[in-house]
């Protein structure tokens, strides 16, 4: 009797030891639990955010986030790649643009970007991209072009660059100065310091990682890490 109920402890000893230890290895999987590969390593090509944030992206995809503004040389350069990417990437990617907001000039960029969403033009957001870097070469590399020194003058520029592309002039003003438009400088400006965006281009990929052209190692580079995060993220969803 007394020989069974040693038996009895012992197996329930063993049991209690093995789901200890169960447990712990599923913890300690679950924290290092980040993308890893033999190419791609935490905080050398990606920073981790902590605590990741929230995205508003629908149930089982993945938010690639780029901060940017129009002109900037090197989100010019980087444009025709992610132009690539976005036609093939996987449908489990929604991939969003934000302008910062740091000075007047990235604030007057990012109204012309947000004028053009609202008048469902979008596709004149590389138009605009290609016109201000032209405009930027032959003023020797001066940023601050299609802008003017008032708000009325940038209006002006901006809406003479839209009407020769179809944008009826009444139509641009009335966007450019509309709620929406303001709503979302406002919300840009607010994801700009949740992030902490400090340089354009920067890529936040699912609220969780933060990169760019250098940690990446050059464009093309950088495609194939987004393309290696969304890809590890939408494969662990729900993990741990």
């Amino acid at each position: 009797m007394r020989r069974t109920h040693c038996a009895s402890a012992l197996l329930a000893s063993v049991a209690l030891l093995f789901g200890l230890c169960a447990g712990a290895a599923r913890t300690s999987a679950a924290g290092s639990d980040l993308p890893l590969s033999a190419r791609w390593k935490p905080n050398v090509n990606y920073t981790v955010i902590s605590p990741a944030q929230p995205t508003n992206a629908p149930p089982g995809k993945v938010q690639v986030m780029e901060f940017f503004y129009l002109a900037c040389p090197f989100c010019h350069a980087l444009e025709p790649y992610l132009e690539a990417w976005r036609k093939s990437k996987p449908a489990y990617v929604q991939f969003v643009r934000v302008p910062v907001m740091w000075a007047p000039l990235q604030v007057k960029d990012a109204r012309l970007y947000y004028t053009l969403e609202a008048l469902g033009r979008d596709d004149l957001v590389g138009t605009a991209f290609n016109t201000i870097h032209r405009l930027e070469q032959a003023a020797g590399g001066d940023e601050d072009v299609m802008v003017g020194d008032t708000p009325a003058k940038t209006l002006a520029v901006q809406e003479a660059f839209a009407e020769r592309h179809g944008v009826a002039a009444g139509a641009f003003a009335r966007a450019y100065n509309s709620f929406d438009v303001h709503v979302e400088l406002d919300r840009a400006r607010q994801l700009g310091q949740t992030f902490e965006i400090t340089h354009t281009p920067t890529i936040i990929v699912d609220g969780r990682y933060r990169t760019d052209v250098a940690k990446a190692g050059g464009n093309q580079q950088l495609i194939e890490l987004i393309t290696f995060l969304t890809a590890w993220d939408h494969d662990h969803q729900g993990a741990g």
